[in-house]
């Protein structure tokens, strides 16, 4: 790899507020905010509004959709294929 020309890859804390849920990984994101970890070291932290903890599918709390009643809605918008 050439020098000087790649973003750092240091570690970073993603946290979701809304559940309350934070995880450390690796990444190129920068952040001013910091946050003193489990470990005992202060890693930045970036806030996002969606993770596996409070995303729908999820969670299992994910809406199931109508599909038949589009299916008839399509039928009576364009009507029934024949062969």
């Amino acid at each position: 790899m050439r020098p000087g020309i790649h973003p750092s890859y240091q570690p970073i804390v993603f946290r979701d507020k809304s559940a309350d849920f934070a995880f450390l990984t690796r990444s190129t994101l920068t952040s001013s905010e910091t946050i003193e970890w489990e470990d005992g070291n202060t890693y930045p932290v970036y806030d996002v509004e969606v993770s596996s903890a409070s995303h729908p599918f999820w969670t299992g709390q994910g809406r199931i959709l109508d599909t038949a009643g589009r299916v008839e809605k399509f039928e009576r918008r364009y009507g029934r294929r024949t062969r």
